[in-house]
């Protein structure tokens, strides 16, 4: 068959180029599940507790993850900016991934620590009164909402069946745990330990 017949017949074109990229995909991601580094967590790698599981989906419902990436590239300008670059053994307990690559807002990959609890409080409620350009909105409703806990457990025994390795007393305690924090303190919780144990 000649080159020139394969590309007056689209139906014929189409399937080659489907199978030519399937095949090129396989080779790129296949050998990456018999990987460690991309598979098994980083030393010292603890699941979320029941607060910062919390927080994490605050983090989701309120869009955060549509402005803020949680994944610094390999390159000198953004370790330089960020830090270290992330490494797929920090996020093996994250269902779903938020690396992302959408940054309206600076990365958040390396955020816990940097920042006290109290500007988070105030950036979170008022951006512009901690960062006079920042375009991101206020989230004030979050320093009222609180969490009741119930659905806490739940989600934790959801996420055990997907590998994350999280205990009866973790489950159990989940929503005592949880139960009468402000959502605001949640998710706080969670951006503190954001890339922390990596730099441990």
């Amino acid at each position: 068959m000649r080159h020139e017949d394969i590309e007056r017949n689209l139906g014929l074109m189409v399937v080659l180029i489907l199978l030519v990229t399937s095949f090129g995909g396989l080779a790129e991601i296949v050998p990456l599940f018999f990987l460690d580094e991309t598979t098994e967590p980083i030393e010292g790698l603890e699941p979320l507790n029941a607060v910062q599981l919390e927080g994490r989906d605050i983090f989701i419902r309120e869009g955060c993850v549509g402005c803020h990436s949680q994944m610094i590239r390999p390159l000198r300008a953004e370790t330089e900016r960020y830090g270290h670059y992330s490494v797929a053994g920090e996020s093996v307990y994250d269902h779903p991934f938020l690396w992302g690559s959408k940054r309206t807002g600076p990365d958040l990959a390396r955020v816990g620590g940097r920042y006290s609890d109290q500007w988070h409080r105030i950036h979170l409620i008022d951006p512009r009164a901690v960062v006079p350009e920042s375009n991101m909105p206020g989230f004030p409703w979050l320093s009222e909402n609180e969490l009741d806990g119930s659905r806490t457990a739940a989600k934790m025994r959801a996420l055990r069946s997907v590998g994350v390795p999280y205990g009866d007393d973790d489950i159990a305690g989940a929503r005592d745990a949880v139960a009468g924090t402000k959502e605001i303190e949640a998710l706080i919780a969670f951006l503190q330990q954001l890339g922390t144990h990596l730099k441990r």
